[in-house]
């Protein structure tokens, strides 16, 4: 079992900067790190992922430019940080885990098998 758990969140203004935390209670050199966000009412939505190191990162069209996740090994703990945020980017972040990484499945939520409890991100126009 891993445990996942987020941090970084908070209120931004549009253009501005935040920068997500993801910390795993144990190594997660060998698997894929995603992360997703949901607004109530709609689906959940894949972001990004990076799959074993920072070669193998993939990111939805809308987080592509101004969205990068990476990881460190070492402290168990992948990053998302966003950049030139828009309103549209208003959501709960969650990162989750794939203990089997896969390119065919890693956008795909039901990939994952751990999920962190979110993270509330806000950008005021």
């Amino acid at each position: 079992q891993v445990q996942l758990v987020e941090s970084g969140g908070g209120l931004v203004q549009a253009g501005g900067s935040l920068r997500l935390s993801c910390a795993a209670s144990r190594r997660i050199t060998t698997y894929a790190m995603g992360w997703f966000r949901q607004v109530p009412g709609k689906e959940r939505e894949f972001v990004a992922t990076v799959i074993w190191s920072a070669a193998n990162t993939y990111y939805a069209d809308s987080a592509k430019g101004r969205f990068t996740t990476s990881r460190d090994n070492a402290k168990n703990t992948v990053y998302l940080q966003m950049n030139m945020l828009k309103p549209e980017d208003t959501a709960v972040y969650y990162c989750a885990v794939d203990l089997a990484p896969s390119i065919a499945t890693m956008m795909r939520g039901d990939a994952y098998d751990y999920w962190g409890q979110g993270t509330q991100v806000t950008v005021s126009s």
